[in-house]
């Protein structure tokens, strides 16, 4: 993908590579918003990595799953994350800044690999949104997730601030 390329562009062309469809994984109507908006920051919920209707890679890293299966459903997270963000707002290319992101990793109590897990969704976020993809970090493992997912992160985003 050259540099030249728009962050949506270079989403779009991700989505393809991943085979993820980024118009049918947003979900409504549940308990909770799956993102809200605050002035010009965006809040977006836990995502575990869900594709066509389906949680992908469930289980427990380092058990049933190895580090590169690990990595594709942190990636799959983070793709959702910016579908989200493109339902919103219209364009990832409003986005300012990726202050942060956490990324929870349902793994054994040995698996020490975890940065490596969360590498799979920040290397999404720096390969779509370039430089505004820098962001903050916390990678904690747990013991369950929802779904059997082996992966949940959230996020944090600035967005430029609107034309007047």
């Amino acid at each position: 993908m050259t540099e030249q390329m728009t962050c949506d562009e270079r989403f779009i062309a991700l989505a393809r590579e991943l085979d993820y469809d980024i118009y049918s994984e947003s979900n409504t109507g549940w308990h909770f918003e799956p993102l809200v908006r605050h002035d010009d920051e965006l809040y977006v919920s836990g995502l575990v990595p869900r594709k066509h209707g389906k949680v992908q890679y469930p289980g427990r890293v380092g058990l049933e799953l190895s580090l590169a299966d690990a990595q594709l459903a942190a990636s799959i997270s983070a793709m959702r994350g910016l579908a989200l963000i493109v339902d919103t707002i219209g364009s990832l290319d409003k986005i300012k800044s990726l202050l942060r992101i956490n990324v929870y990793i349902k793994s054994t109590a040995d698996f020490a690999e975890l940065g490596e897990v969360a590498n799979g969704a920040s290397d999404v976020f720096r390969l779509v949104l370039g430089d505004a993809g820098k962001h903050t970090r916390t990678t904690i493992g747990v013991y369950q997730l929802p779904n059997n997912a082996a992966v949940e992160m959230d996020m944090i985003v600035a967005l430029r601030p609107a034309p007047l």
